[in-house]
Order: C-alpha cells, then structure tokens, then sequence
C-alpha cells in the first residue's frame, strides 16, 4: 500500500509537470490553430539557460531570465514566423514549428555536449513526507507552483481581456476578427504564455530526482504531447487531467515494472502512448475535446 502511494505521489508530481507543457500545446491550439512540436526545445532552453545563468547570478535572478528569455524566444517565433504565414495550410505550420524545434535543440545539444548541467536549485535532493509517503521537495513544489500558474491561467482565461479574446477566437476566428478582436496580438500572448510554462517546466524536470539539464529532457514534451491530445486538444481542463492520468500512469509502469515485465523492459516509457491510444479509440476528440459535427 505505501509503494502504491508513494508511486500516486510521484505520479502526480510528473502529471503537474506535464500538465503545464500540454497546457502550453492547448493555448497554443486555442489562439493561433498551429499544433507546435516547440515545447520540447523551449523546456530545454528555459532549463539551459537557468543552468548556465544560476552559478554567476543566483539561482532566482537565473530563473526569471530563464523564464523571461524562453518566453521570448517563444514570441520571436510567432512574431517572425507563424503571423507571416497565417492562412497557410496547419500541416505547414506544424512541420515549421518541427524545423525551428530541431535547430533550437541540436544548438543546445552542440553547446551541452556530453555535460550534464546543474541547475542549482536551492533545495536540491532534500526529501518532504506528506502523509507517511517521501517525495522530493523539488516534486512537491512542483504540484503547488503548477497549481498556481494554473489556477492563474483559468481565472485569467475566464475573466481578463486576453482570455475572453482567446475564447472569441478559438471558437470563431473570423467573427471575433469582425468584432475588432486582433487575432495577431491574441497569438503572440498565448505563445508567450506558453513558453513562460515550458520554462517553468524544465526548472522542475530538471531537478530531484533528475540529476540535471542534458538534450535528453527534451522528450518530456513528447511525454506531454499525449496528455494534450487525451485531454483535448481545445480543452484546457483537459490539459490538465491528461497531465495527471499521463503522470500517474507512467510512475505505476515504472514502479510496477516487475510485475509487467512481459510487456517488455521500458514498458513505461511508451505508456503516455498506449493510454492516449487507448482513449482517443474510445473517444477521438479526446475527454473533453469538442466534436466536430458536420451537417450532410
């Protein structure tokens, strides 16, 4: 029972994490109709840059210039990019954010080498017990910042300008562009969001019990992708549960590997794909994706 809790923990840990990414990918989706494949190189920029910033600056002031720097690396793209080309087809699109993904990620790649950065968090591996069930302070603070950021989100998502624009976009573009919302300044803030959460994300996918920042976090958002897409890829709620199922499934894999050892070795890390498979067969638009319906 207390391995079960303490994998649920650490699940849900994870699932924060991912939660945050998906959440990036939906916003995204929502402002602008572009699926990014840009989350994996921002996460990893945020993280490089925090590593690289925290020993001469201090850990805080490195991590608001990370933040601050994934961020606008995120709205550069949009900027330069994905607004010169809107109306293009969405597979272009897409297959243009892969192209600016992989060139962001060999760069950081080239300059990681073989290292393994430290990003010097300042609670480092120390350990917290919630509820007789040990999980690493770098873990919890993550649920309780992605909590926040989150909660932030959907407040402002109901109740500020951007939010009610974005919710006008997403769900007519062309109509909300006719009542004087502009489509352009609503997709630089969602990008802009994202990349701030991307980053927010590798500052915590970096630490305990991750040793550090290597290229290979970049496939955490491969990990989050799915969460996105079981979700709902229009669903922002959705984000976040898929984060949690995705979270949680992937520590119960891992942490019951014995036990389903003839599924194969590494069974757990092709689990956020088996789950989101397994659901979009029962449900293609996701959990609480909107269907499209069209009339004949």
């Amino acid at each position: 029972m207390n391995q079960f809790l303490s994998l649920l923990l650490n699940g849900l840990s994870l699932g924060a994490i991912y939660a945050l990414i998906a959440l990036g990918f939906v916003i995204i989706f929502k402002a602008s109709e572009v699926v990014t494949f840009m989350q994996g190189s921002l996460l990893l920029l945020g993280a490089y840059l925090i590593a690289r910033l925290s020993e001469p600056i201090g850990f805080w002031a490195a991590a608001a210039v990370g933040i601050v720097g994934t961020a606008a690396a995120a709205v550069l793209v949009e900027r330069l990019l994905i607004s010169r080309l809107r109306g293009a087809p969405v597979i272009s699109l897409a297959i243009l954010t892969i192209g600016v993904d992989l060139i962001i990620l060999t760069e950081i790649t080239r300059r990681i080498g073989s290292d393994i950065l430290n990003v010097g968090h300042p609670w480092g591996g120390d350990a917290v017990s919630i509820g007789g069930v040990g999980i690493t302070t770098n873990r919890a603070l993550a649920i309780v910042v992605a909590g926040i950021l989150i909660g932030a989100f959907f407040i402002a998502f109901k109740f500020s300008s951007w939010g009610i624009a974005m919710r006008a976009a997403a769900e007519d573009g062309e109509a909300a562009a006719l009542m004087g919302i502009r489509l352009g300044w609503v997709s630089m803030v969602a990008w802009l969001v994202a990349g701030v959460l991307a980053a927010v994300a590798g500052l915590f996918a970096t630490g305990s019990p991750t040793p550090g920042v290597t290229p290979a976090i970049w496939a955490v958002a491969l990990a989050a992708l799915p969460a996105a897409i079981l979700g709902g890829l229009d669903s922002t709620g959705g984000a976040l549960v898929g984060g949690l199922i995705i979270g949680v499934a992937t520590a119960m894999a891992a942490g019951y590997q014995d036990q389903i050892a003839f599924l194969g070795r590494g069974f757990g890390e092709v689990v956020p794909y088996v789950v989101m498979v397994a659901v979009l067969l029962v449900r293609p638009s996701g959990l609480f994706g909107t269907r499209d319906v069209t009339r004949v």
